[in-house]
């Protein structure tokens, strides 16, 4: 059994440093997705303040023919049930792999075809996994708190989301 660490940061960018230490721990060794990406959301969701979800959501490949759906299918969360599929280039998740670009939304109200799994959910921050120039998927949190999300959130995810692709490699 893994045991998390108590982070006392004076800072954001101190906190995610910090949660970058636990994640290479934590993943070490392993190279399954579902495995780590499981890990990773129970990580980010024990450990960061007021998000009411944290999880994956991953490009479906599209079956034995290896054809792209086009669509992102829900993978390892902490939180409420979501959403089960969302087309590329729809709702935050969607634009975020389409555009290969993290997406932060201080209000999801004023997100043009914001999807909302969880109508308690109203900041959210969106990252791509890109692995060798392919896109995987993307992490995606919420918070139900209006700009809950800011620049150093979404810096501290993208190096999470390095430490988690690093991990499968």
């Amino acid at each position: 059994m893994v045991e998390l660490q108590a982070i006392q940061a004076e800072s954001k960018t101190e906190l995610y440093a910090a949660i970058a230490v636990q994640l290479r721990a934590l993943l070490h060794g392993e190279r399954n997705l579902v495995a780590n990406a499981a890990n990773t959301a129970a990580l980010l969701f024990g450990t960061l303040p007021e998000v009411n979800w944290a999880g994956f959501y991953l490009l479906d490949d599209g079956g034995s023919d290896g054809e792209k759906k086009g669509e992102l299918v829900l993978g390892p969360f902490q939180g409420k049930p979501a959403c089960v599929r969302i087309a590329l280039g729809r709702g935050v998740c969607g634009t975020a792999a389409a555009e290969r670009r993290s997406v932060l939304v201080q209000d999801v109200q004023q997100f043009p075809g914001h999807i909302a799994c969880d109508a308690n959910s109203r900041s959210e921050v969106v990252i791509p996994i890109i692995s060798n120039g392919v896109l995987v998927g993307v992490l995606d949190l919420d918070s139900p708190h209006v700009g809950r999300f800011d620049n150093d959130d979404r810096a501290g995810l993208e190096q999470i989301v390095e430490v988690f692709v690093a991990g499968l490699a």
